[in-house]
């Protein structure tokens, strides 16, 4: 290995972090209708090469924003992996510019999301996550992201179309509350069965669909498979 690679891959990436907010401060992005707000967040200093993580919210007309305490976990454990998260709010909700889009326009503002890490962050491997409606979009747009590895929390399969023609092709985890009260657990078992490709699956028997009490299990599901 020459020098040069060497210290290449040793480089921190605070040169590309300059100008941003501190990690936890909420900033804008561009988005499809006009601004999206976003959260940068680390545990450890990322080199140049550190996975970056888009972790999608919940639904937002049912209180779903980037301050949810499932996504924030989900960051958390991703932190924890050293991973570098970020996650925004979709469109009409906080800061973020236009209006629902029943699915559709959300999974733009993923992108959007995506555009703007491969933006400030070219070398660094995608990872792509959803809670609940969030999980829809990051499932839906994962291909057309280019994410390398996907993970899908309290999918809700009987209420939006998850299909893929070729099934998921990449790395990928799918985590169910047993006691989910919106999705039902018994629907999120026979689908993850029927995929061509299966995820790792992790079923909370005791979980309600927001982790009340569970939260520190989630992450440390998380942080099992993929540490």
């Amino acid at each position: 290995m020459s020098a040069d690679k060497s210290q290449d891959e040793g480089l921190h990436v605070f040169n590309e972090l300059a100008g941003l907010p501190a990690s936890g401060a909420c900033f804008l992005i561009p988005g499809p209708t006009g601004v999206l707000e976003a959260m940068l967040t680390y545990s450890v200093p990322p080199t140049a090469f550190s996975p970056i993580a888009v972790v999608c919210h919940p639904h937002p007309l049912y209180g779903g924003t980037l301050s949810n305490k499932v996504v924030h976990m989900v960051s958390k454990a991703f932190n924890a992996l050293g991973v570098m998260a970020l996650r925004f709010n979709f469109r009409g909700v906080g800061h973020s510019d236009g209006r629902f889009d029943h699915g559709v326009g959300e999974v733009q503002d993923m992108l959007a999301a995506v555009s703007w890490v491969r933006q400030h962050f070219a070398r660094s491997p995608l990872w792509l996550a959803g809670f609940s409606f969030g999980s829809f979009v990051a499932y839906s747009g994962y291909r057309q992201a280019g994410a390398e590895q996907l993970l899908l929390v309290a999918p809700p399969v009987d209420r939006f179309k998850f299909a893929q023609d070729r099934g998921v092709d990449v790395p990928w985890m799918v985590i169910q509350g047993g006691a989910d009260e919106v999705v039902n657990p018994e629907s999120v078992s026979l689908w993850v069965a029927q995929q061509p490709q299966r995820p790792v699956y992790e079923c909370l028997d005791d979980a309600s669909h927001f982790f009340h009490s569970r939260l520190v299990p989630l992450r440390e599901r998380i942080v099992r498979a993929w540490g």
